[in-house]
């Protein structure tokens, strides 16, 4: 009887105890919890986040003291603000392809595939390792399934050939891109019209090359440049793309080597007249031509992102070493192809994918619709209000401190990747919202931008690609690595002709270019393109649909 009783005590005891320390752990949850990041308390007892991968590109851009691509104040506040946890996985901007054949070799591709490149897109959907997106959308997604009632052009451009939705991304306002620059006061010096014609800017360049333009009695300015987006906007000038090749031609979808040919004839001109620097092929990313066309050494420019900072950038520093130099937009002078427009930032791009490995596709859905909520894309571009940017009269962000901005704002742009710019309206105005026209230079470039809206947005002169660049054929990987392979050949081949003089014309480098091309598998490609696109016109993204989104 007594060790019953015993018993019953130590066990009562027990029970006490146990109670005790369920009354106040409950007393520390009312009196703790975590903060939300609205100032209301969050309760500690809350489910735990559903986890997901995303990939993110490393530039090498981020400032040590910031962090890395995978943990830095940007994601910190998306895992602390997203409904998801969110693991980031670092993908090298110039080194994609390595690593994600890595990624591949050991399954671990990131659940939502962040990337640019339709070449990668459509080797993962060659491969059967993108998920199909329809029905998650439909039933996990409104804010995209908004996106896409909006924006019919969105879901054409999201299909693969099989008719279902794979690929996700956002819509901008047309933009000009590129863009031809030329130096009108030298124009006005040496009594010259505007170029109209290739042949016409050809004499122009000529001029600029030869005529002592900047008057300092020295034969060294150039008329144009051949690197970066100074070849490029020649090649747009024939309506050639060498990165493309293929047009539209009565209704089928052809290699066309006539366009690539005349403007590696035009560039092989140039350089043997002199016009340009003999050096342009070491100069991959144009800084060479960069400097001497802000030094006054450049007649003719190609000016990547003309309606952005980096445009700007680029005229105040010609303005403050020239001061006298005036710069206008013109459009690309007639080639015997037509008259076109150089590259320009679209209304519609493809960013994302989901894979098909993906655990929770649910919980990717939810952190799709986290990045549309305009507060997420208002702070991943702007930062935080009252810390980074203030209201302006017009309503929209203006930088506090632009330094401080550049440091902790300014790299991390690709987390962006799946917002909806159009939503911000005349916010995304550079010009209009960042270019005080009380200031003469700063009205000037206004006027610059204006210049080449009204000369490259217009359907009269569209852009060389037919066909938006994110819509690529579905070809089988052994295609695409020969199409890669043998597309490279062919513009190197064309580059050593352009730089080799009278012993190799360009009718050879054609020649030799072709068969490359042939030998490489490049019949079976042109093959395959023509059929896919003959099999999927019907849902395939013309550029000429831009327009009616300018």
């Amino acid at each position: 009887m007594m060790r019953k009783e015993m018993r019953r005590g130590l066990a009562l005891a027990v029970a006490l105890v146990l109670l005790l320390s369920i009354v106040l752990a409950g007393c520390g949850k009312s009196d703790g919890g975590s903060q939300e990041p609205n100032g209301e308390k969050k309760d500690a007892g809350a489910e735990k986040k559903e986890e997901i991968t995303v990939s993110i590109y490393d530039r090498g851009n981020i400032p040590a003291e910031e962090g890395t691509p995978v943990k830095n104040r940007w994601t910190d506040w998306i895992n602390e603000n997203a409904p998801v946890k969110v693991n980031f996985v670092a993908i090298p901007r110039w080194e994609e392809d390595q690593k994600y054949n890595t990624l591949l070799a050991s399954g671990n591709v990131p659940d939502l595939i962040m990337n640019w490149s339709p070449k990668l897109r459509s080797r993962l959907y060659g491969q059967n390792m993108l998920l199909p997106l329809d029905e998650w959308i439909e039933k996990h997604s409104p804010a995209y399934k908004k996106v896409l009632e909006q924006y019919p052009a969105m879901k054409t451009l999201g299909t693969r050939d099989d008719g279902k939705l794979y690929q996700l991304g956002g819509v901008a306002k047309m933009e000009p891109s590129l863009a031809m620059w030329i130096r009108a006061d030298w124009l006005k010096k040496l009594n010259l019209e505007v170029p109209a014609t290739t042949e016409e800017l050809f004499a122009v360049m000529k001029a600029f090359a030869e005529q002592d333009p900047d008057g300092n009695n020295k034969k060294d300015t150039y008329g144009a440049h051949l690197s970066f987006v100074g070849g490029k906007i020649i090649e747009n000038m024939f309506g050639a793309d060498n990165a493309v090749g293929w047009y539209l031609n009565n209704g089928a979808y052809i290699h066309d080597w006539d366009r690539t040919a005349a403007a590696a004839a035009y560039k092989k001109r140039m350089y043997d007249a002199g016009l340009v620097d003999k050096d342009f092929l070491t100069d991959q990313n144009g800084e060479k031509a960069q400097q001497d066309f802000v030094n006054g050494r450049l007649g003719v420019y190609g000016v990547l992102g003309v309606a952005q900072p980096r445009g700007f950038q680029i005229f105040e520093t010609l303005k403050n070493n020239n001061p006298n130099a005036e710069i206008i937009a013109i459009p690309l002078p007639k080639s015997e192809f037509g008259q076109f427009s150089p590259e320009v930032s679209p209304p519609y791009s493809i960013s994302a994918v989901v894979n098909k490995q993906a655990k929770n596709p649910e919980a990717v859905m939810k952190y799709i619709d986290f990045l549309l909520q305009d507060s997420t894309q208002r702070t991943l571009k702007y930062g935080l209000e009252d810390v980074h940017w203030k209201a302006d009269a017009n309503g929209c962000p203006a930088p506090i401190d632009v330094e401080k901005n550049s440091k902790e704002l300014s790299w991390n742009f690709d987390l962006s990747m799946l917002a909806q710019p159009i939503s911000e309206g005349d916010c995304l105005d550079y010009a209009a919202t960042q270019l005080n026209p009380e200031k003469p230079l700063e009205k000037a470039y206004i006027e610059i931008v204006k210049q080449a809206r009204e000369v490259y947005l217009s359907p009269e002169r569209p852009i060389q690609q037919d066909i938006d660049l994110s819509t690529s054929p579905e070809l089988p990987q052994d295609l695409t690595l020969n199409k890669e392979t043998a597309l490279k050949a062919a513009q190197d081949i064309f580059a050593k002709s352009i730089v080799g003089g009278a012993a190799y014309p360009i009718d050879k480098a054609l020649t030799d270019a072709k068969a490359v091309w042939e030998k490489g598998g490049g019949i079976q490609v042109d093959e395959a393109t023509a059929e896919w696109y003959a099999k999927n016109k019907e849902n395939i993204l013309l550029t000429k649909d831009y327009y009616d989104k300018k």
